[in-house]
């Protein structure tokens, strides 16, 4: 992994066209193509990025980045005005993350009995692959249409951008421009539902013990 610390001037050309000016960011470059541009500010997510496959092309003071995006190609032009840091990493062999042992379960659970998510699904797979990272299942509703599963033990709007940031990457593959997304978790802070459903997600609270058949699920009472 490769660590740029420079002032420059970024310019995205293609579905869109885009310009941070001049000021000093972290540029990351990692050894599967991805590239990211980050400040000092505004939380982990980068100002910009490309993910692979990319192909980078450096020359003195200058980096540019292309990506075919169908008969297009997006493109990340980068001027490096002066280069503060610019330091290389072997970062070895990524260990796979392990999720704690509540989402392992409810996982493991869920996709035995997807159905409990509320709809007549089937599963396709686990551990569906992005290029960020696996989403929790992925599966099939009644009418053949997909469905992509993020599962937390408690939802916050963190897993809502989650599992948004995978419908991007998901959606881009063929045939699954139509994916739909499902947060499932045992409790869903009410700001991340507020936000899952203004972007058309669907959020599902799910009692491990109930869907295990440890006890029976609660009743409620409705008075006309």
């Amino acid at each position: 992994m490769r660590l740029i610390v420079a002032r420059c001037v970024v310019r995205y050309t293609g579905r869109l066209n885009a310009v941070l000016p001049e000021s000093t960011r972290l540029l990351i470059v990692k050894s599967d193509g991805s590239v990211l541009v980050h400040a000092d500010a505004g939380g982990y997510k980068p100002l910009n990025w490309m993910t692979p496959p990319t192909v980078i092309e450096e020359e003195p003071g200058r980096l540019v980045i292309r990506k075919r995006a169908g008969k297009t190609e997006d493109r990340l032009d980068i001027r490096i005005v002066e280069v503060l840091s610019d330091v290389e990493h072997d970062m070895g062999e990524a260990a796979a993350l392990e999720k704690d042992g509540v989402e392992r379960d409810l996982q493991e659970a869920l996709a035995a009995q997807p159905e409990a998510l509320g709809e007549q699904l089937r599963l396709v797979r686990r551990e569906w692959p992005t290029d960020i990272g696996p989403v929790d299942l992925l599966c099939r509703d009644a009418d053949d249409g997909w469905i992509a599963v993020e599962i937390k033990r408690i939802a916050t709007i963190d897993a809502v951008e989650q599992l948004s940031r995978y419908l991007e990457r998901i959606t881009e593959e063929p045939g699954l421009g139509e994916c739909r997304g499902i947060l499932a978790a045992q409790v869903v802070k009410p700001q991340a539902r507020t936000l899952a459903e203004a972007r058309g997600l669907r959020c599902v609270e799910i009692d491990l013990a109930v869907l295990r058949g440890e006890r029976e699920p609660e009743l409620t009472l409705f008075v006309a």
